[in-house]
């Protein structure tokens, strides 16, 4: 019989800058061997309940803590936080904020050097896991040069030489493009597998997780365990959605289809499922289908034209890239990480300029212009939140960007507290900013931009760290602006799901090349652009294979039936 590892009995937490308790009466083991996904949409706890695991919480995070939190047999409250990490090693959201060397190998060892290993002995155990990881070749570079996917690695390999019980991954996906995090995905589960470790995956991604098998979920929602259960009994329900998290694409394919799933069926991986017994059932919702028509382009707003740019002496980040995007159109600019996306969209916005080739706005060379002209026109939400807050109060940072450009204060009191309301951050709007969770952080950075209402706004990675509630009531606010004031809207995303719902177009890149530029259900449907681009054939296309339907068509079918057209 495997032995209990966490456990956790009448637990509650409450911060002590809060009123309210964050968890309530949380009952849970996990045991020795398992692999758990800690499923639940932001505020939900998820976290917080990570934080009481590994020793944050109380040694970090004071707050008032009641009944008990066990790990390893030891009392948290008892211990202390380097005890804890002994059993303990956590994996977190932000790997930039968990590195302390200069080097990968210096990252890597630096436990190692607080135990006073000797050097020959040290260099061993560091080879030995950057080679578990697949980072061996990288030990003189800097972690801050590194991929999303390579800096997880590189954490993942600094807290493997305490040969902990328990690894903790605290939102593995956010940073990664879909085949880094299907990466990440296989990387956890070999190291599940192989040194039977206790995995604890924190994480709002259902269907990206469900790449590997798990043993359990536990189902979380306003501090408290809503369901601890096996990954087909909860896709069988629809407590997914009424918790705020996004279903597998296939599942919902299925379920819109007119499917109801029997007790033994096997869910949680596609490439299981008997597709004999669906197959008549979404043949015969997809015929008959009149497909929307792609809606007539307005003006050309923006002409990037044969764009070369390079950093330094390094190979270019944009190699000869020619695109246009025209008013009233919703773009996702994809690929993987690394390939010029963000590079892309930082010239668009004026922040670096073309060395070679030419960039116009309303039909004019944007080179006499200044960021700050160009950023009345242009808006640009970064992919990092912590590189755009400047003030201390929420409603001070949404209302920054307004009252720089002379707006009057009544004027900014009311658009501010209706962007506050529509991106879920009114309740919170005198927090202070350092208090709050990187996802919600996100939040107020895309909240300072579109109370500006630009022309064009440009959100980098905009669902990051987000679940399915707050990604839906964002990206609703940002289709209604694009529907009543005719706001150009490009997303550069890692997700598929949001390029499917959310967008009509798709600009991809590739090793700093466009290689595609097309309506996204083409897109998503085409193997070579997919395999290229480092992304990921989507659940819908295996789900048409499967049915014997032409997948480009399935998707578009889906994207219609997803928006009620």
């Amino acid at each position: 019989m495997k032995k209990p590892v966490i456990e956790l009995k009448d637990f509650s937490f409450r911060y002590k800058s809060q009123k309210e308790f964050t968890l309530h009466d949380i009952n849970l083991t996990i045991y020795s061997g398992e692999k758990v996904l800690i499923l639940g949409p932001s505020g939900s706890g998820k976290s917080t309940l990570g934080s009481c695991i590994n020793g944050l919480i109380p040694f970090s995070y004071d707050g008032e803590m009641s009944g008990s939190c066990k790990v390893s047999g030891i009392e948290t409250r008892e211990a202390n936080i380097f005890t804890i990490s002994n059993h303990v090693g956590t994996v977190l959201q932000d790997s930039d904020a968990q590195f302390v060397g200069l080097s990968v190998g210096e990252d890597i060892a630096f436990s190692l050097e607080n135990d006073a290993v000797s050097r020959p002995e040290m260099l061993k155990k560091v080879d030995a896991v950057a080679k578990i990881v697949g980072m061996d070749a990288f030990l003189d570079a800097l972690p801050y040069s590194l991929s999303g996917g390579q800096k997880q690695k590189v954490a993942l390999a600094g807290i493997m030489h305490n040969d902990v019980e328990t690894l903790l991954f605290d939102e593995p996906l956010a940073a990664l493009d879909p085949a880094m995090g299907m990466a990440a995905i296989d990387l956890i589960d070999q190291v599940h597998k192989q040194h039977n470790k206790t995995v604890l995956i924190i994480e709002h991604r259902f269907e990206d997780v469900l790449y590997r098998h798990v043993d359990r979920i536990i189902l979380m929602n306003d501090g408290r365990i809503q369901l601890d259960t096996t990954p087909d009994e909860l896709l069988r329900s629809d407590i997914l959605k009424r918790n705020g998290i996004r279903e597998p694409l296939y599942i919902s394919a299925l379920k819109n289809a007119g499917i109801r799933f029997g007790e033994n069926e096997h869910l949680d991986s596609i490439d299981e499922l008997d597709f004999d017994q669906y197959r008549d059932a979404v043949t015969r919702a997809f015929q008959n289908v009149a497909l929307s028509q792609p809606k007539p382009k307005g003006e050309k707003i923006i002409e990037v034209s044969h764009v070369s740019f390079g950093y330094g002496h390094e190979r270019l980040a944009l190699n000869d890239v020619s695109f246009d995007i025209s008013r009233g159109e919703k773009i996702s600019i994809i690929g993987k990480n690394g390939a010029g996306k963000s590079t892309a969209a930082k010239l668009i916005c004026g922040i670096i300029r073309p060395q070679k080739g030419e960039v116009r706005i309303n039909g004019k060379d944007y080179k006499a212009l200044s960021i700050r002209e160009i950023g009345r026109m242009v808006g640009y939400v970064m992919q990092n939140p912590n590189q755009m807050l400047v003030k201390d109060i929420i409603k001070d940072e949404v209302g920054l960007a307004m009252a720089l450009n002379g707006f009057d204060e009544a004027v900014i009191k009311e658009r501010t507290e209706k962007v506050l309301r529509m991106c879920g951050l009114y309740s919170m709007r005198n927090w202070p900013v350092g208090v709050l969770s990187y996802g919600q952080k996100k939040r107020i950075t895309i909240a300072s931009i579109l109370v500006l209402q630009p022309d064009v706004i440009i959100l980098d990675e905009p669902t990051a760290g987000q679940d399915y509630k707050r990604y839906t009531e964002i990206m609703h606010f940002i289709d209604q602006l694009n529907r009543e004031y005719n706001i150009t809207i490009v997303f550069i995303t890692h997700d598929m799901h949001l390029a499917i719902e959310y967008t009509d177009r798709s600009i991809v890149f590739a090793d700093g090349e466009c290689i595609a530029d097309d309506a996204v259900f083409k897109v998503l449907s085409n193997d070579e652009i997919i395999s290229r681009a480092n992304l990921k054939q989507t659940s819908l296309v295996t789900l048409a294979h499967r049915c014997g339907i032409d997948p480009e068509h399935y998707i578009h079918y889906f994207i219609d039936s997803e928006r009620g057209e």
